[in-house]
């Protein structure tokens, strides 16, 4: 059974005995049905619902640099000189093999091969291929498992991205961060176990919806916790005029019992969630403040970053925020940086994006390591699909857009687990079909959850008269990655 609707069903049957004042009659009849698991429930609803991790777990935490838009992995990290050689020839009928378009080219007259304009170059020891948009990440490679053969049935934004943070392409499932906080709880009773950052590139961003982050049917408590630039960083956090600490302390304990007398007559679990919520967020008023002070940090800390890491809201001083978070034991920092949706004028755009990013991205990496926090933090950077190989609307000498791809596109991983320094499976000359190693997004999900101990397939919640999990019905372990 569930164990959600195990505790329904237990605390239903409490509030039945006791009404029947069978005492510690009652009592023996809740521990022959396994009252336990209320205990632990009801008592801190942060806990999580495991006991105990399925298998060991080689991350603690999750650091997730979401890419949104579509990363054009021909740009970045998938070096095909084959394009260079039949730049401006025809799609190759053999290689596209009748596969869905999007509506955008599905009409064009010609669908012309574009190479890349920018130079490839292999770099350390691992001899990774990365073009000259990242100098940065380039110098951390030897860090860095780069997956090349990432693939998905999604092949616009919206269920592309749903997709990838909860499982499904339909919208109403709970997202990664809240599955992890279901099973795993918090490690830090003081901050959110999941917790939300954006920022946005120059150009058009696609826009990010708030239920990305949802908790889904999963308890409230779960859903992810956004963190703002500005003089609020989270809404409705501070004390309304006239109202102190001491003040706020008083009404939230009044508040709670009543929500205990709700709770006996009713059995929710949301109540909880509730009364676990207001306590979060009356910690976070100091615990917050302390996590987004900067004033502790050296100058070389934002020099390694870059000069956008003073900026609050850049993608750089997220990721020097997210660093402070994982060593504040965050379970799931969520970063998601808009902008990658390059349909024309690529090369520009494309390089304003990858210059957005490029060093807080190392520079992430580089201080997680000398932290200590590496190899027990997994960091991720990619998108939802790849861009196609040729060229969307005209292809001019310097200039050309691409398209949405979801047959092959590349993200990388670091630490928590995975090995270093390796690129993982193979694409053909084209960038455009597999050949080697495929990985499906409900893959990845499995292997993130395997390397914080949970195993997909044992993780479930019972819905709508079925079970629910974040891989559904699917995914296998990527052993290929694992070290």
């Amino acid at each position: 059974m569930d164990p959600i609707q195990e505790h329904l069903n237990q605390l239903n049957r409490r509030h039945f005995l006791s009404k029947l004042s069978l005492g510690l009659g009652g009592m023996a009849m809740g521990s022959l049905l396994g009252c336990s698991n209320e205990k632990k429930i009801v008592e801190n609803p942060l806990s999580g619902i495991l006991d105990n991790t399925h298998v060991l777990s080689k991350a603690k935490r999750i650091i997730y640099l979401f890419q949104s838009g579509g990363p054009s992995q021909i740009e970045l990290f998938d070096y095909k000189p084959m394009l260079g050689k039949m730049h401006g020839e025809e799609l190759p009928a053999s290689v596209r093999m009748g596969q869905r378009l999007t509506g955008m080219t599905s009409g064009q007259s010609s669908l012309p091969l574009a190479s890349s304009l920018f130079d490839f170059k292999q770099y350390g020891q691992s001899g990774a291929w990365v073009s000259n948009l990242m100098p940065y990440t380039s110098q951390v490679v030897d860090d860095l498992c780069f997956i090349k053969t990432m693939h998905t049935e999604a092949i616009n934004h919206d269920p592309a991205i749903t997709f990838f943070q909860t499982g499904s392409q339909q919208p109403g499932r709970p997202s990664m961060g809240s599955w992890m906080s279901y099973g795993l709880g918090s490690s830090n009773q003081n901050l959110p176990t999941f917790i939300v950052l954006l920022s946005r590139g120059a150009q058009r961003p696609q826009p990010i919806y708030s239920r990305l982050w949802g908790n889904g049917f999963l308890a409230s408590l779960h859903q992810g916790v956004q963190f703002r630039s500005g003089n609020e960083p989270v809404l409705y956090l501070n004390n309304p005029n006239g109202i102190d600490s001491k003040a706020r302390r008083v009404a939230l304990d009044k508040l709670e019992e009543l929500n205990h007398f709700r709770m006996k007559d009713f059995g929710d679990p949301e109540i909880e969630s509730r009364i676990a919520q207001y306590e979060m967020a009356y910690r976070m008023q100091t615990s917050v403040p302390e996590a987004l002070d900067l004033s502790d940090e050296p100058e070389s800390t934002f020099e390694m970053y870059g000069p956008d890491s003073r900026k609050p809201g850049t993608y750089a001083a997220n990721c020097l925020l997210a660093r402070r978070l994982a060593e504040r034991d965050v379970k799931f920092v969520q970063l998601y940086h808009l902008g990658w949706d390059q349909h024309t004028d690529l090369p520009r755009e494309i390089t304003s994006q990858a210059r957005d990013t490029d060093q807080a991205s190392a520079a992430l990496i580089k201080d997680l390591k000398q932290r200590g926090l590496l190899e027990d933090t997994l960091v991720v950077w990619g998108g939802e699909f790849g861009r196609t190989n040729y060229s969307q609307g005209k292809l001019t000498k310097d200039n050309y857009g691409r398209d949405h791809h979801p047959r092959c596109f590349t993200i990388w991983m670091a630490g928590g687990g995975v090995k270093p320094g390796i690129s993982y499976g193979e694409t053909d000359d084209f960038s455009y079909n597999i050949k080697k190693d495929p990985v499906h997004v409900h893959d990845f999900q499995a292997t993130l959850m395997h390397l914080m101990g949970v195993d997909h397939e044992k993780l479930t919640f019972k819905h709508q008269g079925r079970r629910y999990r974040l891989t559904d019905v699917h995914g296998e372990l990527v052993k290929g990655i694992l070290a």
